[in-house]
């Protein structure tokens, strides 16, 4: 038996993915008796959804006119739910440009901070730990595991910066760095060595408390992403 959450949870996805997909247009009013009617559930489950929608912007209810359906300049981009429902749309290689873009400006930063703290007890070790795994889950090309560290080498250079912010940031980047699991139109969400020994290079210079050296290789390794996306992107 499906449950009331389950309902709300069906909803909320298929309207979010439909409004990012395009397939319900800016400007679209959407209607609560007409997705009652559809999904066969009622309304109030229809409003709770649509109250989520509004949260991450996008839609807005307007007097005499109704739930309506805003732009992406009104979404709230960095939700990772936005993120979730954005790469798996049309839009997937330009929001992973738009967020390497961003991350070139945070996470070097956040690499210089953590290496800055390797004096302390634990600090930078558990970068170093998940670089490492990437390296082993390459050795036994085991693709889950290398994502899972990867997801772990991020969160930790974040969250280790001692930067609230930045902690917050972690999972703009984590839910990022998932979307690729389900992406197959380019070849680079696939584990490669290279990669795990840029990411290597950054814990090893965070590790040993070497700011401007963590600095420059997190650079390094956001940008040979971004130029990957960039090259693999389908031309417009």
């Amino acid at each position: 038996m499906t449950t009331a959450r389950g309902l709300h949870a069906h909803v909320l996805e298929t309207l979010g993915q439909r409004i990012v997909d395009g397939a319900v247009p800016v400007g679209a009013v959407v209607r609560p008796e007409l997705v009652a009617t559809e999904f066969g559930v009622s309304r109030s489950v229809v409003r709770e959804a649509l109250r989520v929608l509004q949260s991450l912007g996008l839609v807005e209810p307007r007097q005499r006119v109704g739930t309506q359906v805003l732009p992406t300049s009104s979404w709230e981009l960095l939700a990772p739910t936005v993120i979730r429902w954005r790469g798996a749309s049309p839009a997937y290689f330009v929001q992973q440009r738009e967020l390497l873009e961003l991350r070139l400006g945070v996470e070097p930063v956040a690499a210089a901070l953590v290496a800055g703290r390797a004096g302390e007890a634990g600090a930078g070790a558990a970068v170093l730990d998940a670089a490492r795994a990437m390296l082993d889950a390459c050795a036994r090309e085991d693709s889950r595991a290398y994502l899972e560290a990867d997801v772990r080498f991020h969160r930790a250079l974040l969250t280790g910066s001692g930067n609230a912010v930045f902690t917050h940031f972690a999972g703009t980047v984590e839910a990022l760095l998932r979307t690729r699991t389900s992406e197959s139109r380019d070849t680079i969400t696939r584990w490669t060595r290279d990669a795990a020994l840029r990411h290597e290079a950054v814990a090893l210079a965070v590790a040993g408390g070497d700011v401007a050296a963590a600095g420059e290789a997190a650079t390094a390794l956001l940008r040979v992403t971004r130029d990957e996306f960039i090259a693999e992107a389908p031309a417009t």
